[in-house]
């Protein structure tokens, strides 16, 4: 297995002509392209809920999308998963981006927030705020004593990131589809269930990631607590698993610095928007709200056969924790 880094675009349109097989796509990327005669189909849902939000000081007055009008928001520009994320916000409240004052800020928002040079800015919500409000707790985020964060999906539920191939592999090796999703599915599951564990592999693998000699020591007793309770529960269901995540969490900020624990918190986050009572699995009302909000952003000139973008047939059965 090979694993390439790069823009998506570039990446659909390989997958589209044969020259790689598999990748890890969003939604509307899948449409703009099916849009454009590429044949690349999405055939595994990784985030169940759309990563996209909108964070703001606390004590901001912004508690709700209303909140937002008239004021200065910031994006990273009018392109990609913040933009279309933060239409489909404004539209599902009635709203239209002529209601907010827009300004492009890049990938700056813990900055430019602290700053105060924005009132608020679109932002992945497992990532961004959990800067700004550590910031906050030590005092280098101006007045900010913390944040809220108005995420997406409350509003919207849009197609994010999932695994994607062609029609061809699906035609010609559809074992080779059900084994890739398979392995994505089981490596999904076994981060969301053993988070800790799941920590300790990347840190082989992610360069830089913050591991000391003691956090590694840790996390390595958290991993081997769940391993054992995994065994002695397999039925455990989700709410105990993450209560768990949770309890962990607890003990680890007792222990460690905030700086230290940002990127383990940053996996607990994403782990919010990817858990379900079925992994993968993705939804057609899912694909028709993108649709409107690429069409909305002029991303697209025309409707695409939705039903031919995406398939839910080779999504593993649920299965409990410990297989």
């Amino acid at each position: 297995l090979v694993i390439e880094h790069g823009d998506e675009p570039v990446g659909v349109d390989l997958i589209a002509v044969g020259e790689r097989q598999f990748g890890l796509i969003s939604g509307e990327q899948v449409i703009a392209a099916r849009a454009n005669e590429r044949p690349v189909v999405f055939v595994y849902e990784w985030f169940q809920q759309y990563p996209v939000g909108v964070v703001a000081p606390a004590a901001s007055g912004i508690a709700s999308a209303e909140d937002l009008v008239g004021r200065r928001i910031g994006i990273p520009g009018r392109f990609g998963a913040s933009y279309a994320g933060f239409l489909a916000l404004l539209a599902a409240n009635g709203l239209v981006e002529q209601d907010v004052q827009l300004e492009p800020i890049g990938f700056n928002a813990p900055d430019v927030v602290c700053l105060g040079a924005v009132e608020a800015s679109v932002i992945y919500v497992n990532n961004e705020p959990l800067q700004i409000a550590q910031r906050a707790a030590a005092g280098e985020c101006g007045a900010a004593d913390g944040v809220t964060v108005i995420p997406v999906a409350a509003a919207a539920d849009m197609v994010s990131n999932g695994v994607i191939t062609n029609e061809a592999t699906i035609a010609q090796d559809p074992e080779l589809v059900r084994a890739v999703v398979d392995g994505f599915d089981r490596g999904l599951r076994d981060t969301i269930n053993n988070p800790a564990q799941a920590y300790l592999i990347s840190a082989v693998y992610v360069d830089n990631l913050p591991l000391t000699p003691e956090l590694r020591t840790t996390l390595e007793a958290a991993a081997d607590e769940q391993v054992a309770f995994l065994a002695e529960n397999p039925d455990a269901d989700r709410a105990t698993i993450a209560a768990r995540r949770e309890a962990l969490a607890e003990d680890l900020r007792a222990e460690f610095d905030a700086a230290e624990l940002l990127q383990f918190e940053v996996l607990l986050a994403s782990i919010e928007l990817w858990d379900a009572d079925q992994l993968g699995v993705t939804e057609p009302d899912s694909w028709a709200l993108t649709q409107d909000t690429l069409l909305l952003m002029d991303f697209i000139s025309a409707g695409i056969d939705l039903e031919a973008a995406y398939t839910n047939d080779f999504v593993p059965a649920a299965v409990p924790a410990t297989e």
